[in-house]
C-alpha cells in the first residue's frame, strides 16, 4: 500500500516541500530510501525500525519498504526525516489511517526508543508549513522556535506514539509565545563610559553604528581597540522582529539557537581566532551551513589582529561587505547566505606594534610597516568606511583624573536609533530594502547626498591631497549623511563632510 505525508528539506536557509512516499509490500524483507538522500538520510531505516518496534507497532518481518523522497533533484541531508518516514511506514500498514496526514507537514528525529528528538532549520520549516497552509508536526524541543511564525498550528510531540496520537485525533494546536518585550529591552553587562579616555574613537564608533558603516581601529597594543569593539553591540539599535526572524532562521539552520529560545533577542557578536578556515569564515561543507559571516549577520563581525587572517579569508569578505549576501558554490548546486553586517577589524600598524607610540619606540623598518599594512588589500580596505587611530590613553586618563568617561552606552543607542528612524524613513519609499546609509547605492547618493558649493570645494581638495578612489569617495558621501542624521541636519554641511574625511586616516597618510 502507498502512503504520502509533506515534510521539508533545508538548502541555505530555505525550506523546501518534500514529499514522502513509502510504498509497503510484502516479500523478502528489504528497507530502501530513493530520492538523493545523504548518509545521515539512509541510515534513518534502522532507527525508524527500532523505533516502531520499541513503540509496540507492527514491523513485519517481510516488510518491502520503499521511501522515495521527492523531489529526487533536491538534495536531502540530516535526520529530520526520520518521523515522516515512521508515519508513514504505519500509514501504509494501516496501523493509522492514511487521511489522518493529509494535513501536516512533519519533520522530527527519532531515537531507537522511540523518542522524537529536535532538529536544525525548524523556523524555515515552519514558514514552508505556513505556506502551503499545512499544520506542523515537530519534536517538543523546537517548540519555541516554531512558535515565532504566526498564523501556524503548531503539534508538538515527544515519542512516536504520542505523534500517532496527535495526527488521528488532532488536539488544540500549542504555541511558546516569543518574548517580544526582550527585543526592546536588551541588556549587556558592559558600558561604553567604561573606556577611560578614547572620545574619538568613542565617536566614530557612535557615526559608524548609526549608519551600519564598516570600522578599521589600528593602534598599538593595550589602547583598548578590543575593549571598544565588544561593547559596540551595546550602542547598537534593538533589533526589530524581521531582523530578529532573519538571525533565528541562521541560527536554526546552523544548530546554534539556544534550547528553549525561540527568537534571537540580540544582536550577534562575531569574534572567530585568526586562525579560522576559509569555509568557517563564509560557510561550506557538502551541504553547505552558514560560517561566521552570515552568524554576524545584523550584528557585528569583529576581527582581531585583522592581518594575520589568512588572504583567502580576508578576499572572501569582499562580496558580503559591498553586496550583504555570501554565495557559496559547490558541485551540488550555489546556495546564498544573509551577510548584512558590520565589519570591525583591528591591527596593530607594524609587526611590533609600537608604529606611533607615545610610549615605547617601534623596532620595525618603514619596509616592514608597510609590507605589514599591505596584507590586507586596498580593495578591501576600500569597503571599510573608518579608518580609526587608537592612540595608548594617556596616564591621567586612566586614573580618572582627566577628561571624562563619556556618554553611557543606553544614551548613546538612543541617540543612534534616532538616527536609524530617520534613514528608515527616508528609504521607505523607494522599498529597495535599504535601511541604513552604508548601503546607499549611487543612484541614492545622487538623491540624499547632494553637496553645497562649499562642501563640493572641500570635497575637491580632498580628492586632490589624497588620491581617493571612487568607491572611498562615495564612502565619505555616506559617512556625511550619517553625521548630518545624528546632528538632526536634513543636509550636509562643511563639518559633516571634514568629519567624515578624517575617518580616512589611512588614506591621508599615503598607507595604501
Amino acid at each position: 500500500m502507498l502512503a504520502l505525508l509533506d515534510s521539508a528539506a533545508v538548502v541555505g536557509i530555505d525550506a523546501h516541500p518534500v514529499e514522502v512516499q513509502v510504498y509497503v509490500s510484502t516479500g523478502l524483507a528489504v528497507f530502501i530510501i530513493v530520492g538523493l538522500p545523504d548518509a545521515a538520510v539512509r541510515e534513518s531505516a534502522k532507527r525508524v525500525e527500532a523505533a516502531i518496534k520499541t513503540s509496540n507497532f507492527d514491523f513485519g518481518a517481510t516488510f518491502k519498504i520503499t521511501v522515495n523522497l521527492a523531489p529526487a533533484d533536491v538534495r536531502k541531508a540530516g535526520p529530520a526525516f526520520d518521523l515522516p518516514i515512521a508515519l508513514g511506514i504505519l500509514a501504509a500498514t494501516e496501523q493509522i489511517s492514511p487521511d489522518a496526514l493529509d494535513t501536516f507537514l512533519v519533520v522530527g528525529e527519532l531515537s531507537l526508543d522511540g523518542a522524537v528528538r529536535p532538529v536544525t532549520g525548524v523556523v524555515s520549516m515552519a514558514m514552508a508549513a505556513r505556506e502551503l497552509g499545512k499544520r506542523l508536526l515537530v519534536p517538543r524541543g523546537n517548540l519555541p522556535e516554531a512558535s515565532v511564525v504566526e498564523g501556524l498550528d503548531v503539534y508538538p510531540v515527544s515519542t512516536l506514539y504520542e505523534a500517532t496520537q496527535v495526527v488521528s485525533d488532532p488536539p488544540l494546536p500549542e504555541r511558546t509565545p516569543p518574548d517580544l518585550e526582550a527585543l526592546s529591552r536588551p541588556s549587556f553587562e558592559v558600558d561604553l563610559a567604561e573606556v577611560r579616555g578614547q572620545e574619538m574613537a568613542k565617536r566614530a564608533l557612535e557615526v559608524a553604528t548609526a549608519g551600519g558603516h564598516n570600522v578599521l581601529m589600528i593602534g598599538p597594543p593595550g589602547s583598548g581597540k578590543t575593549m571598544l569593539a565588544r561593547r559596540l553591540p551595546s550602542i547598537m539599535p534593538p533589533l526589530s522582529l524581521p531582523e530578529s526572524l532573519d538571525c533565528t532562521r541562521v541560527y536554526s539552520v546552523a544548530g546554534m539557537l539556544p534550547s528553549g529560545q525561540g527568537l534571537v533577542s540580540a544582536r550577534p557578536f562575531r569574534s572567530p581566532h585568526h586562525s579560522v578556515s576559509t569555509a568557517g569564515m563564509v560557510g561550506g561543507g557538502v551541504f553547505p551551513r552558514p560560517g561566521e559571516i552570515s552568524l554576524a549577520h545584523h550584528g557585528v563581525l569583529f576581527l582581531d589582529e585583522f592581518p594575520e587572517f589568512t588572504r583567502d579569508c580576508l578576499e572572501a569578505l569582499r562580496q558580503p561587505l559591498e553586496d550583504g549576501v555570501i554565495t557559496i558554490s559547490r558541485a551540488q548546486g550555489t546556495v546564498t547566505f544573509p551577510a548584512r553586517l558590520m565589519l570591525v577589524a583591528a591591527m596593530n600598524p607594524c609587526p611590533c606594534g609600537f608604529y606611533g607610540d607615545r610610549v615605547k619606540p617601534c623596532t620595525c623598518s618603514t619596509g616592514a610597516v608597510r609590507s605589514y599594512l599591505r596584507r590586507v588589500s586596498g580593495p578591501l580596505l576600500d569597503r571599510i568606511d573608518i579608518h580609526l587611530e587608537v592612540q595608548r590613553p594617556k596616564t591621567e586618563e586612566v586614573l580618572g583624573r582627566e577628561g571624562t568617561t563619556g556618554d553611557s552606552s543606553p544614551a548613546i543607542r538612543e541617540r543612534v536609533t534616532r538616527a536609524r528612524q530617520v534613514q528608515a524613513e527616508r528609504f521607505a519609499p523607494q522599498k529597495s530594502g535599504i535601511y541604513c546609509n552604508a548601503q546607499m547605492r549611487p543612484r541614492l547618493l545622487r538623491q540624499h547626498c547632494a553637496l553645497s558649493p562649499e562642501c563640493e570645494a572641500l570635497m575637491r581638495q580632498a580628492l586632490g591631497a589624497l588620491g581617493l578612489s571612487v568607491r572611498a569617495h562615495d564612502r565619505i558621501l555616506r559617512l556625511a549623511r550619517t553625521i548630518a542624521d545624528l546632528a538632526g541636519q536634513p543636509h550636509i554641511a562643511p563639518d559633516h563632510l571634514a568629519e567624515a574625511i578624517q575617518y580616512r586616516s589611512l588614506d591621508r597618510k599615503g598607507w595604501v
